[in-house]
C-alpha cells in the first residue's frame, strides 16, 4: 500500500543480538509517575502519587523519574515535598525531566535543590518527521539545541550544593530518527558533559512511538553501540512504547543487542498503546532463572496499588498479574497441570526445578495461591474437579472416581451456564455423596470382635431401608465385610465391594477418616460413593451406604 512505507533503519548485515541471550537483569527506572502519570484522564494527586513512590521504592527501584517539574506545578510541588520531607531513601535517585529549553531547564534545577542524587534528564526531538514538521529546523540546528542544554547542565550543576547529579540525554523518537544522527546528537552531548568512569552518562534512546518491527530496533540499538566513541563511559537506557504491540520484545532484544537499562512503567500504563510493561520484563528474568532485582513477590497488592492511585485496571488477560492468567478451565489443561502439581508434592525442597504444565512459573513466587488455578465451567474435566477438591478441601480421590464426580460437575455448571465457585462444588460433592439418605439410611452400626478373635468382626446396625427400620447382624474379616454380610443376610441387599481408599483430612484433633468405596450390584451396576467421619470404619460404613444409594438414584445434584 502506498499510504504507509517502512522506515529505514541501518543496514546490519552481521548482526550479532540474535546469538546473544540476556545473563542478567538491566538497570531498572520507573516512570509511573511522570510518563505514566501523563497518559491518565484523571492525573494522580500528590497523596496519590506518595504513595506510588512508596511502592516503587518498596519493590526496589533505585531510579526513579518522579515528574516534569517545569511543566507542571503539581509536579513541581511533588518534587519538592519528597525533598523537603526527606522522603527519598540515600541510595535512590530521583530523575526529572526537562526539554533542552533555558527557562525550563532552570525551573527543573529549583524544584530539586536539596535532594541528595538527581538524574538530570534533558530531551529534544530529532526525527525527521519532527525536524520538519514540528520545528521547521535542520540536523545542525536540532543538534545544537541539544549542545546548548548540555552545557547549561554542566553550568548549574555546581549549584546543587550536596547533590550528586547524573546526567540523562534522550534524542526523542530515536527509532524514526537517522540512527547515524541520533549517534552524532548523543556524542556531541557527551562531548560537553565530559563523563567519567564513576558518572558515566546516560544515553536513553526511546522508542517513542513504536514504527519499526522489534528486531530493527534491536538492530539500531546494536549499531549504535558498535559504532559510538567512548561506550565504557554510556550507560545505554532503552524506553519503548507499544503501539505495534510489540513493546516488552523490542525491549528484551534491545538488551540483546547492548543496551544496560530500561524505563518503562508497572503494567506498561503510558500514552496511546502504552509504554514498556516492566512488571513483564522483569518477571521474565525471573522466568529464565536471573533475580530480576526487583520484589514483585506481593504482585496483587502492587496491582491493588496501582489501579487504586492511577483509576486504571489491569485486565484479566496481562501477562503474571492478571486475574486469569494462572488460571486453567480447560479439562486437558486441568489434568495435566493436578498431575504436575501432585508430582511436585513429592519434591524435598520449595524451589527444587519447577516442572509443571501449562504453569511456566510458580504462581506463590508473586503472591498468587494455587486457589484461582484451576476454575471449573462447562469445559472443564475430571482432573479440574478432583485438583480442586484435593487442594480446597482436602478430598484425594481415587483416580477412577476422577470421571463420575468430573461429569457430576460439569452438569451443574451446564444447566447453571457458568463458572462454579469452589464453594458450590464442595456442596455439590457434599449433597451427592456425603449425605444421601435414601433409599438406604443407617442411624446406628456398631463393630465388635467376635469371642476376641481380631480376624472376625461382627457388625449390628440399625438401617432404614425403604422406609422400614430393621436390626440386622453380619460377620466378617474386617468393618467393611461385616457390614457387607449383615445388609445381606438381613435381606437388604446384594453388594459386592470392588474398590476402596481412604485416608485423612486435618491434624490433631481436628482429624476426620475419608473413604472412598466402589461397589458392584447384582445386575453389574458399579458406583462408588465416599463417607466421612471420625472413626475409620464409620466413615468406610457411610461410604458403602453412599455408593449404595447413588447408584439407586443416580445424581440428583441442582443448584
Amino acid at each position: 500500500m502506498p499510504k504507509y512505507t517502512p522506515f529505514k533503519t541501518v543496514d546490519l548485515t552481521d548482526r550479532r543480538w540474535p546469538g546473544r541471550a540476556i545473563e542478567k537483569a538491566p538497570m531498572w527506572c520507573s516512570v509511573d509517575l511522570r510518563d505514566g502519570n501523563q497518559a491518565l484522564a484523571i492525573p494522580m494527586s500528590v497523596a496519590e502519587k506518595c504513595e506510588m513512590f512508596d511502592l516503587l521504592v518498596e519493590i526496589g527501584f533505585k531510579e526513579i523519574e518522579v515528574g516534569f517539574p517545569s511543566a507542571s506545578q503539581i509536579d513541581f510541588d511533588f518534587v519538592r515535598k519528597l525533598v523537603d520531607e526527606d522522603r527519598i531513601p540515600d541510595d535512590v535517585y530521583i530523575q526529572v525531566l526537562t526539554q533542552s529549553r533555558e527557562h525550563l531547564i532552570r525551573r527543573t534545577f529549583e524544584s530539586v535543590r536539596g535532594a541528595k542524587n538527581v538524574i538530570m534528564h534533558f530531551y529534544n526531538s530529532t526525527s525527521v518527521l519532527q525536524r520538519e514538521i514540528t520545528f521547521g529546523l535542520g540536523r545542525e540546528e536540532i543538534k545544537e539545541i541539544a549542545v546548548d542544554g548540555a552545557k547549561l547542565i554542566k553550568e548549574l550543576a555546581p549549584t546543587l550544593t550536596g547533590t550528586n547529579v547524573r546526567l540523562e540525554y534522550s534524542p526523542e523518537s530515536f527509532s524514526d530518527t537517522e540512527t547515524e544522527y541520533a549517534l552524532e546528537v548523543c556524542e556531541a552531548v557527551m562531548d560537553v558533559w565530559d563523563p567519567s568512569p564513576e558518572n558515566k552518562i546516560i544515553l536513553n534512546l526511546p522508542d517513542t512511538v513504536e514504527f519499526i518491527p522489534a528486531n530493527k530496533h534491536a538492530d539500531q540499538i546494536e549499531w549504535f553501540c558498535r559504532n559510538m566513541r567512548r561506550r565504557e563511559l554510556a550507560i545505554i537506557s532503552l524506553h519503548t512504547h507499544n503501539d505495534r504491540g510489540t513493546g516488552v520484545a523490542a525491549c528484551e532484544l534491545g538488551l540483546m543487542a547492548g543496551a544496560d537499562r530500561v524505563e518503562g512503567t508497572l503494567f506498561g500504563n503510558g500514552e496511546r498503546t502504552g509504554n514498556l510493561d516492566i512488571v513483564t520484563v522483569a518477571l521474565n528474568r525471573l522466568a529464565d532463572g536471573i533475580d530480576p532485582g526487583l520484589d514483585f513477590s506481593d504482585l496483587p497488592r502492587v496491582r491493588r496499588v496501582f489501579e487504586r492511585t492511577t483509576r486504571m485496571s489491569v485486565p484479566p488477560r496481562h501477562p503474571y498479574a492478571g486475574e486469569l492468567v494462572f488460571t486453567a478451565f480447560s479439562g486437558s489443561h486441568q489434568d495435566a497441570i493436578k498431575k504436575g502439581m501432585d508430582r511436585r508434592g513429592g519434591e524435598a525442597v520449595d524451589d527444587a526445578p519447577w516442572k509443571v504444565p501449562y504453569l511456566h512459573i510458580d504462581p506463590r513466587d508473586i503472591g498468587r495461591t494455587y486457589e484461582s488455578i484451576v476454575r471449573i465451567n462447562s469445559q472443564s474435566g475430571k482432573g479440574g474437579v478432583a485438583y480442586v477438591m484435593s487442594r480446597e478441601f482436602g478430598f484425594e480421590m481415587p483416580k477412577a472416581m476422577h470421571v463420575e464426580i468430573g461429569a457430576m460437575v460439569n452438569r451443574i455448571a451446564d444447566e447453571l451456564g457458568r463458572e462454579l465457585t469452589t464453594t458450590e462444588i464442595y456442596e455439590a460433592f457434599n449433597r451427592e455423596y456425603l449425605q444421601t439418605r435414601d433409599p438406604l439410611d443407617v442411624p446406628e452400626v456398631e463393630f465388635e470382635y467376635v469371642n476376641h478373635d481380631p480376624r472376625t468382626l461382627r457388625c449390628r446396625a440399625t438401617v432404614v431401608s425403604e422406609g422400614r427400620q430393621i436390626e440386622v447382624t453380619g460377620e466378617g474379616n474386617g468393618p467393611i465385610s461385616a457390614f457387607v454380610h449383615a445388609l445381606a443376610e438381613g435381606g437388604v441387599a446384594e453388594i459386592a465391594l470392588t474398590d476402596f481408599h481412604e485416608h485423612a483430612i486435618g491434624t490433631g484433633a481436628e482429624t476426620e477418616a475419608v473413604a472412598y468405596i466402589q461397589i458392584e450390584l447384582p445386575d453389574g451396576t458399579r458406583e462408588w460413593g465416599a463417607g466421612v467421619d471420625t472413626n475409620i470404619d464409620l466413615a468406610g460404613t457411610k461410604a458403602l451406604v453412599s455408593a449404595y444409594n447413588r447408584s439407586h438414584v443416580g445424581a440428583t445434584a441442582g443448584a
